[in-house]
Formats: structure tokens, C-alpha cells, sequence
């Protein structure tokens, strides 16, 4: 059976995780050394954090999705199927991040000397399924991008980006501001 690697040793000297009370992480995950999660950490099959990652209270990480390292992610956050979390990424409490989201962190993939900048995504915001967003983009706290948009420019708070390139337009009437994780 494919159990999950709990503590893997990436550098000599690395420490153990530290993962909170009541986990359920499913077979196929693996956490590096180096990694603080909180309490109730929830992982679908496939799962991967990487090294120097934090991670708060309540926190659901879908199957095959990829954090990569050097990540803050708050409390009460969600995280679907196959979602690409870069490293030098945070995200705030209350976010949720639909299936097959990708975050991206290179300006110019493949460049040396590059300053990697992953994306801001603030407290109750929400990603739709396969939306991108490009490095060093701040998604606004209660903003809403739309499935498949890809946000090349800051999204204010209270506001919805839709499109490729991602357009800013007012939130639709009747649309709940925070999420209910």
C-alpha cells in the first residue's frame, strides 16, 4: 500500500514537521522537513508540501496538489484538485482556490537571476477552476476570479477579475463577500 512520507529529509540537518492535532493525510502525500501545520490538516491522495512552508488551522489540500516550498497559507483555507501553489506564495485566511488553479512566481521561466515573486492571495478570496495568476499579483481580500481568467495585474478588494487578461468589473448583487469554509 502507498502510505505517506511524513518528514522528508531534503538537507542534511532538516527538522521533522510539525503538523497540528486530528491530520487526515491520505496515501501518496509527502511533507518535507521543515514544514508547521496547524490543527484538523486535511490532504486528498498525491499531496505534496514542500520545505519551509506554514500553514494555519483547518486547511484542505486536494489531491495531486503541489505546494512548493517557502509558502505561508492561513487558516480555513481551500485548496482543490490539482492546484499549483509556488513557492514565495501567501494566502490569507478564508481563501479558496478551485480545482486546477495555477499560481506562477517567474516572470521569465528558465532566466537566471531572477527574483522569484509568488502571488498575494488576501483574506476570503476565491479562484476559479484553471484561473492562472501571474507572479507578484495581490488577488484583493473578498475579490472573486472568475474559472479559467488569467490575472495579470492586482485585483482590488470586493472585486471580480474575468477573462484572459483578466478585466475588473463591480461584484454581482447577492454574491456572499466572505467565505464559509
Amino acid at each position: 500500500m502507498n502510505q505517506a512520507t511524513i518528514g522528508f529529509e531534503y538537507a542534511e540537518g532538516s527538522e521533522e514537521p510539525h503538523i497540528g492535532s486530528d491530520p487526515r493525510i491520505r496515501a501518496g502525500t509527502i511533507i518535507y522537513d521543515d514544514v508547521a501545520i496547524g490543527d484538523r490538516f486535511s490532504t486528498g491522495h498525491d499531496a505534496l508540501v514542500r520545505e519551509l512552508t506554514e500553514i494555519g488551522d483547518d486547511v484542505l489540500v486536494g489531491t495531486k496538489t503541489v505546494i512548493d516550498g517557502r509558502t505561508t497559507i492561513g487558516s480555513d483555507v481551500s485548496l482543490q484538485t490539482g492546484v499549483y501553489v509556488p513557492s514565495h506564495t501567501t494566502i490569507g485566511d478564508h481563501a479558496f482556490v478551485g480545482p486546477h488553479a495555477v499560481l506562477t512566481n517567474d516572470p521569465y521561466p528558465v532566466r537566471d537571476d531572477i527574483d522569484l515573486a509568488g502571488p498575494t492571495i488576501e483574506d476570503h478570496a476565491s479562484i476559479g477552476a484553471n484561473a492562472t495568476i501571474l507572479p507578484d499579483v495581490t488577488v484583493g481580500a473578498e475579490s472573486f476570479v472568475a474559472a479559467g481568467s488569467v490575472v495579470v495585474n492586482d485585483v482590488p478588494p470586493e472585486t471580480l477579475a474575468i477573462g484572459a487578461p483578466a478585466e475588473h468589473r463591480a461584484l454581482p448583487e447577492g454574491v456572499p463577500r466572505k467565505n464559509d469554509l
